[in-house]
């Protein structure tokens, strides 16, 4: 069964629906804003530096998420509309190629978060030898990775999805990867607090870890939002494959408009977040809108 007929599941609950203007408001507003961080990044040459590279592929992460759900609620109404059928070979095809730009938005923004958690613990705990380790070149080059990895995984599973061997890696692989960067930050933390406290008779170190805890902590909201927005969508897939005839889980999926909405959400909270943070980001923001007026 394909995601685009998870919103049709026949239950009991009240069949909670997210208005069009709406949920098309949501999701232009979390593109441009994502838009504006890539623009951001581009036009200022202070932010060419491998973390704001992995922000910017987190950006891009966002901006499939809100695209996906834009076209899929495009071809729902055009569905209901008549103009389309839900068993053609061309609908088959289109719905295939919206599940695989809304797994790549997925498995972009948990390798791009875990490229960012790896560049603030390097950044924390090898100060000295960050710009050899992370250099520009290298950052482009686990992009690249990341990217192409992405890539041909959410073709395969878009087009495998109804094979178990493919939905049971892809189901173990969300809550594993969230537990792995969660069990980086907590060493990170750990470690960080146990370094603050041997430094503290140097004042410049001091700012400088306090700099650094800064990018952790960014990273723990960063995560957080992540983790509240994508999880109850996530949640609606493995209910609609495994338990789709059971009436607590039909009832759950009865929100899958609100679930949507939470993914297009991410997208428009990750960019504030970068602003509030990044003083750099920023002040980047003031002059673009200023050079505009």
């Amino acid at each position: 069964e394909n995601m685009s007929d998870f919103s049709l599941n026949i239950t009991d609950c009240t069949q909670v629906v997210v208005p069009e203007e709406v949920f098309f408001t949501v999701a232009a507003a979390g593109i441009l804003e994502n838009l504006l961080v890539l623009i951001a990044v581009i036009r200022n040459k202070n932010l060419h530096l491998p973390m704001y590279f992995f922000i910017c592929s987190l950006a891009i992460s966002d901006m499939l998420g809100s695209l996906y759900k834009t076209l899929e609620n495009i071809f729902i109404i055009l569905c209901k509309m008549g103009y389309l059928t839900r068993r053609g070979d061309f609908e088959k095809k289109l719905d295939d190629a919206m599940d695989s730009m809304f797994i790549l938005s997925l498995l972009g923004s948990i390798f791009s978060l875990l490229a960012i958690a790896a560049d603030r613990y390097i950044t924390i705990f090898y100060a000295l030898r960050y710009h050899n380790i992370m250099t520009l070149r290298r950052a482009l080059v686990i992009l690249a990775i990341i990217w192409t990895f992405c890539a041909g995984s959410s073709i395969a599973i878009a087009l495998f999805s109804y094979e178990a061997a493919t939905v049971i890696p892809f189901t173990i692989l969300f809550p594993l990867m969230m537990f792995f960067i969660l069990c980086l930050y907590v060493h990170m933390f750990l470690l960080a607090r146990s370094h603050a406290k041997k430094i503290t008779s140097l004042p410049t170190s001091t700012v400088h870890q306090r700099t650094n805890m800064k990018g952790a902590i960014t990273l723990t909201i960063f995560l957080g939002v992540f983790l509240c927005c994508w999880a109850p969508f996530v949640l609606h897939i493995l209910l609609a494959r495994f338990c789709p005839h059971n009436p607590y889980c039909a009832c759950y999926m009865s929100i899958f408009h609100v679930n949507g909405t939470l993914i297009m959400c991410n997208a428009i909270i990750d960019p504030m977040i970068f602003a509030f943070r990044s003083p750099e980001l920023r002040s980047t923001f003031k002059k673009m809108f200023c050079c505009a007026r």
